[in-house]
């Protein structure tokens, strides 16, 4: 992973989802992190299409991303497809989320 990609991830790691106390990209939420000439690209869901941060919670990570160092401008996608699962949090975010049974430990 590149620097300026690794130092993106950190700020979104920032942004938690309001019902679940984990960041958003441990919980899995972020697809795809794209990053042309300092113009970045982050395609994410949520955990439901019907979720109350539907309207506010892309433009706090393209806030977050604008942040940091090197980034021109940030762009957030928002998709459905594929839909979120539980499958697509990392261990951390199960451990956290008490989740054990859900990976082999």
């Amino acid at each position: 992973m590149s620097d300026l990609k690794e130092k993106i991830v950190e700020s979104i790691k920032k942004v938690y989802d309001p019902e679940i106390p984990v960041n958003i990209y441990e919980l899995g939420l972020i697809y795809d992190i794209k990053i042309n000439k300092g113009d970045v690209e982050v395609v994410m869901t949520l955990t439901s299409p019907f979720c109350p941060v539907a309207g506010s919670m892309p433009k706090e990570v393209a806030a977050r991303v604008s942040e940091v160092e090197g980034v021109k401008k940030a762009n957030v996608e928002l998709v459905f497809e594929p839909p979120w699962t539980m499958d697509l949090m990392s261990n951390e975010a199960k451990l956290e989320l008490n989740m054990t049974d859900s990976f082999n430990i």
